[in-house]
């Protein structure tokens, strides 16, 4: 099953215009860059994307205008700051917006990865959120119910079915099985909601090597459509285990988000004047800055 070995390239050049994609990673950690990036190259537009925690990867495509909607349960670039191409787009109502609880999205995602229509949780009951999404887009997405043999009240939540799933991992085989270390988030229900999975793989290893430890296997190759091998797939966001986020990276992208006038900037000189996801890395500094970013294999950090 080698050949679900697949380049950034290939597999974006399959995403039609107008899809629902889902991006893992949380904030500054374990982003999908190396697809995000591509998605960009290959001008993927009017894109529906949904994520627990927005991060640098979804404030990248907002920024280069290929967002349609967005459905998210908050949005940050943790000690860096805000998403400010996300923010810019919600002041000026140049996409549409789904505000949902980091919690809700992933019951959700849960919801889709069962095979269910729907799922009532009750969280929302306590929260304005509830009105604002009864009010705003995501109308028919919502509905207070009582439960048949309790009298309880519930809000009941429509299932998230994303077109694509992308999700960096640590380390994967070639057929596809996926190990996930530290945390998680909603990645795996995301992952298993979706109609077709995607996985960037830091390091692909034997099959063997995951048989070793199959308790650690998260997402199982039967799931899995292709795997993206590309270390330091993440950068300039963090993946546990393997290396630090890229702090200056992280700054200077700051810096150009903050002004609708500067992104493009950004994109076109670390984005559209790379080839490829390696051309991206030797621009930011190539292997010495790689090097220092990664962690001690012995203590993780």
């Amino acid at each position: 099953m080698a050949q679900k070995i697949k380049t950034a390239a290939e597999v974006v050049a399959s995403i039609e215009e107008g899809a629902h994609i889902a991006l893992g990673g949380f904030a500054i950690a374990r982003n999908v860059i190396t697809v995000v990036h591509e998605l960009i190259r290959q001008n993927k537009r009017d894109l529906t994307i949904s994520q627990g925690v927005a991060g640098l990867d979804t404030d990248l495509l907002v920024g280069a205008g290929l967002v349609k909607r967005l459905i998210i349960g908050g949005g940050s670039l943790d000690r860096f700051g805000p998403v400010h191409c996300i923010n810019r787009a919600r002041e000026t109502g140049s996409l549409a917006f789904e505000d949902w609880t980091s919690l809700s999205l992933s019951f959700r995602y849960l919801a889709g990865a069962l095979g269910l229509s729907f799922i009532p949780i009750k969280s929302l009951l306590a929260s304005e959120i509830l009105d604002l999404l009864e009010k705003g887009g995501a109308k028919g997405e919502v509905a207070r119910m009582t439960c048949p043999f309790t009298g309880e009240r519930y809000v009941a939540m429509t299932a998230l079915t994303p077109d694509v799933s992308f999700v960096h991992v640590q380390v994967a085989d070639a057929e596809g099985n996926c190990r996930i270390d530290g945390p998680r988030w909603e990645n795996e229900e995301q992952a298993k909601a979706a109609r077709r999975l995607i996985v960037i793989a830091e390091e692909i290893v034997p099959t063997s090597v995951i048989q070793e430890q199959p308790e650690r296997t998260i997402i199982p190759a039967h799931r899995v459509e292709a795997v993206i091998h590309q270390p330091f797939g993440a950068h300039p966001t963090a993946v546990f285990g393997r290396y630090d986020y890229d702090a200056a990276h992280l700054k200077l992208y700051v810096e150009h988000s903050k002004r609708a006038d500067r992104i493009g900037d950004y994109i076109r000189s670390y984005i559209l004047e790379t080839k490829d996801h390696a051309a991206y890395l030797e621009k930011s500094g190539g292997a010495a800055q790689m090097d220092r970013l990664k962690a001690d294999p012995a203590r993780g950090y």
